[in-house]
């Protein structure tokens, strides 16, 4: 009997990463602002309580799900490219042609979440819209910072703006995931892809891959 009482006593246990992967899934799909407490504690399977103490407020739990989705496949593939690759152009091949495959893919919501998921905030929402400008802002960062060592290395012409160049590529990319959030799959996202890497200073277009 007496362990009736203990068991009644312990805190009800969830599992975190899962609960996170359910989080992240329901602001991906519905962004910020629509998406509530509620439904996230109902779709997580915990009490509003237990969601409070467990992530703090929405706009804590909303940081930590950024953080978590920034560590998927579908989240990481952008900075994963711009390692692994050898060469400046092979990485922005391989983040335009992996943005095009990625977005539409049918297993997950469209689109970045990054990209899609702070649009339409109220005013005391603002700082959430905020997080994700930085966020945005400090990838183009890095695409500038590769193309200017790209320039420095003598694989971009001197004439080259890297500071345009990385705004078009980002341009192009937060574009295929709002074409693919509007139902492009991709087919058409590939070949948005390969017109956007035509642009490429001083190389000879080739072939679609």
């Amino acid at each position: 009997m007496g362990t009736t009482g203990a068991a009644r006593g312990r805190p009800r246990t969830f599992d975190r990463e899962a609960a996170l992967a359910v989080a992240v899934r329901l602001f991906w799909e519905r962004g910020y602002e629509a998406t509530s407490v509620g439904e996230l504690s109902e779709a997580m399977g915990i009490r509003p309580g237990s969601l409070y103490a467990a992530f703090g407020d929405k706009r804590s739990l909303f940081r930590e799900v950024v953080r978590t989705y920034g560590r998927s496949p579908v989240g990481a593939f952008v900075g994963v490219a711009l390692e692994e690759e050898p060469t400046t152009y092979g990485a922005f091949a391989r983040v335009l042609r992996e943005a095009a495959a990625t977005y539409p893919d049918p297993s997950h919501p469209a689109g970045c979440l990054t990209i899609s998921a702070a649009t339409n905030v109220t005013p005391q929402d603002a700082d959430v819209e905020a997080f994700l400008r930085d966020l945005r802002n400090a990838n183009l960062s890095v695409f500038e910072a590769r193309l200017r060592t790209a320039q420095r290395e003598g694989e971009l012409p001197a004439d080259a703006s890297p500071r345009a160049l990385a705004g078009y590529f980002a341009a192009v990319v937060q574009g295929m995931s709002q074409r693919a959030r509007d139902g492009a799959g991709a087919a058409e996202l590939a070949e948005v892809a390969e017109l956007a890497l035509s642009a490429w200073p001083g190389r000879e277009p080739g072939p679609p891959r």
